[in-house]
């Protein structure tokens, strides 16, 4: 008997270690204060058809957690939600994780663009756009910007959006609603929260097309490149000098490129003729493509394996010049947006996007079309 209640004991021994084993256990920090986030919610979601949330749990005085992980074999998605806005990390049965949070505030210092990619292609009697953006929160101490409006866009008047993605510095992308400003034809506004670090959105849509499209962009933020790609059976042209076009190497799309633009009306511009953009597909060959054209300048390889600096806000006073040899540099910075949205999406389109009842970025119902 003796025997008997000591492997039993051992047995559970081992058991309750297997568990512990299994739990997913981490800190959380308010960056922007420097100090633990103390009773933040902790969610943990199953990363299946139903999306259940599996396990909750509260941050100690330490910003200390620890989730029970009743499906180890599964993948998951620990959230953190302080002051409103989620914040994701993906994570596996035994994983110890370091999350980082920040207070939330509807406006921020620091808010500034990279790169916007248009890319314009015909299908019949429509062109069908799909317009990329990543937006960098550079504030100092880091903030998030969260609110009804945290980002807004200008399609043309006459477009027919289609579908909205958005990802953020976690770079878990997903499906997100937009609100259409009244009285403003084309004028849309996302609520989306701009965590420190970058944020990407894509907004495809459809125009009706009678063989020439004219554009007139607006810029919510400074920008540092706004590129143009559209293939080379189709025809771009503008009535200012700002343009230049980007030596892509490729044989089956051109990129124009404006550079250093400030917030406000951009240069207009304007498209004709008629050509399918080849479509994104596989990330990693889109990523082969795009980041290693051949004739490439010199530098541009290892600018593209590199990740985006942090840039300084535009100064508003400054006036727009022709592009000069920063294409070059910028032109790879716009490369790797697209192969990032290319990657970004193209997991989206495979893995349901993480949604809760507390989620902050609701899903759009709207058909989705992928960027083509």
């Amino acid at each position: 008997m003796r025997v008997f209640l000591a492997a039993s004991a051992l047995m559970a021994c081992f058991s309750t270690l297997a568990f512990a084993a299994s739990d997913i256990t981490g800190t959380v920090r308010n960056e922007t204060r420097g100090e633990p986030a103390v009773g933040d919610e902790v969610l943990l979601v199953r990363m299946d058809g139903g999306m259940p949330v599996e396990a909750r749990a509260k941050t100690d005085a330490h910003g200390g957690f620890t989730l029970a992980v009743q499906y180890p074999a599964m993948s998951h998605v620990v959230r953190v939600l302080h002051q409103g806005v989620g914040y994701d990390v993906q994570a596996r049965a035994g994983d110890s994780l370091h999350i980082q949070v920040f207070d939330a505030a509807p406006q921020v210092r620091g808010i500034t663009g990279t790169v916007e990619i248009l890319r314009a292609g015909t299908a019949g009697k429509l062109l069908h756009v799909s317009d990329m953006v990543e937006i960098q929160n550079i504030s100092r101490p880091p903030v998030t910007q969260a609110g009804q409006r945290t980002f807004e866009v200008y399609l043309p008047a006459n477009a027919k959006l289609d579908s909205v993605f958005a990802a953020g510095p976690a770079m878990i992308a997903g499906t997100i609603s937009v609100t259409s400003v009244p009285g403003k034809s084309g004028h849309f506004s996302v609520n989306f929260p701009l965590r420190p670090g970058a944020t990407k959105f894509a907004f495809n849509y459809d125009l009706a097309y009678d063989g020439r499209a004219k554009f007139y962009p607006k810029l919510a933020f400074p920008m540092q490149q706004l590129a143009i790609m559209i293939p080379t059976t189709m025809k771009f042209s503008s009535p200012t000098r700002v343009f230049a076009i980007l030596p892509t190497g490729n044989t089956r799309y051109q990129a124009w490129a404006a550079n250093q633009l400030k917030p406000g009306s951009g240069p207009e511009f304007e498209v004709s003729g008629s050509g399918a953009l080849p479509p994104l597909g596989d990330p990693e060959k889109s990523q082969s493509r795009s980041l290693s054209p051949p004739g490439r300048p010199p530098g541009m390889a290892a600018l593209a394996r590199s990740t985006p600096p942090v840039v300084p806000l535009v100064d508003s006073s400054s006036t727009l010049a022709p592009p000069s040899s920063q294409s070059f540099v910028l032109g790879a910075l716009t490369f790797m947006l697209l192969a990032a949205c290319a990657l970004l999406f193209w997991r989206g389109r495979t893995e349901r996007p993480f949604t809760t009842a507390q989620t902050d970025e609701p899903h759009s119902r709207q058909r989705q079309r992928w960027p083509a």
